[in-house]
């Protein structure tokens, strides 16, 4: 009886041997493969060109446009302010500057205040050597001081700052050592009779020569009644008029007068009346102003009942 034929057992186990030879391949492959930690990579170096000299002065020129941006903003801003520019879509500068710009009233004047700060520095720095404020920050505790103080302040930050652009900190620093340095003692009494100076104080903008009755005296600084309001000014932002103790009392009645009658909600003329009584540099009304604010209190209802401050 003849036997079954049997199956092709030597092809398959070649066939085995010849995938385990392959495997065994790899691994010695992987294993004789170095560490990549410690692989070697090459990197093509690629040549930087030098910068001609027309790409160094146009790399100068576009730096400096960009360190003088809150420059010309602010001096762009003064203009628009100046010339009115605004009239024809917006009645105040503020609301215009809000909507067109969406600045407050706060960023706007700051901007025009370090404009003319950096414009008196240029005066005082060296333009080669291109050492000017690059920010607004930089500038603003610049803005209280004399043109010659803040000259000083910046010589005196860059060389704090190693010859470099100083950060708004050592400016800060530098201006409070000056002003710590020019303070005088505070001679102000209660119910003197002052008159604000406000120079490049953005916080006193518009009060400018106007007069107030000292109510509080500070270290530094003295609290005066105007009239609209009361402000908080500086000592070296005020100036005694002297009046007699007769005369300050008899200004203090006529701050009382106007400050009692004074609104926003006022008539324009009334306004600028009232504003233009609050500026006066002498002790007393006129027959004319006597009569024109007791015209005003009896339109609004108010009864005077102070004695005459006024002279013939």
């Amino acid at each position: 009886m003849p036997k079954p034929p049997s199956r092709p057992n030597k092809a398959t186990s070649a066939a085995s041997t010849d995938s385990a030879s392959a495997t065994n391949s790899a691994n010695e492959d992987i294993s004789q493969q170095v560490d990549p930690s410690s692989a070697t990579i090459t990197v093509s170096a690629v040549e930087v060109p030098e910068l001609t000299e027309e790409e160094q002065s146009d790399r100068l020129h576009l730096e400096r446009r960009v360190e003088r941006a809150f420059f010309e903003a602010g001096k762009a801003l003064a203009e628009l302010r100046d010339r009115r520019l605004y009239r024809s879509t917006h009645k105040t500068f503020e609301e215009y500057c809000r909507d067109r710009f969406g600045h407050s009233r706060r960023q706007s004047y700051l901007l025009m205040d370090a404009a003319v700060v950096f414009d008196n520095l240029m005066e005082k720095c060296d333009p080669l050597d291109h050492i000017l404020p690059t920010n607004e920050r930089q500038v603003r505790p610049m803005t209280k001081l004399e043109p010659q103080q803040q000259q000083e302040v910046w010589v005196k930050a860059v060389e704090q700052a190693g010859g470099k652009v100083p950060p708004a900190r050592i400016v800060k620093d530098v201006v409070q050592r000056i002003i710590e340095r020019t303070q005088v003692p505070n001679t102000y009494q209660l119910g003197e009779v002052c008159q604000i100076l406000a120079k490049e104080n953005p916080e006193l903008r518009g009060k400018g020569g106007c007069w107030g009755i000292v109510n509080y005296v500070g270290e530094f600084s003295c609290t005066v009644k105007t009239w609209d309001g009361e402000y908080t000014v500086g000592l070296h932002y005020l100036k005694s008029f002297s009046y007699l103790p007769t005369e300050c009392q008899q200004m203090q009645v006529i701050c009382d007068r106007i400050s009692r009658v004074y609104s926003d909600s006022l008539e324009e003329t009334v306004k600028s009346l009232l504003q233009l009584l609050g500026k006066l540099n002498r002790p007393y009304l006129t027959a004319v102003e006597e009569k024109l604010l007791s015209l005003i209190e009896q339109e609004y209802g108010l009864i005077d009942q102070s004695p005459q401050t006024h002279r013939q």
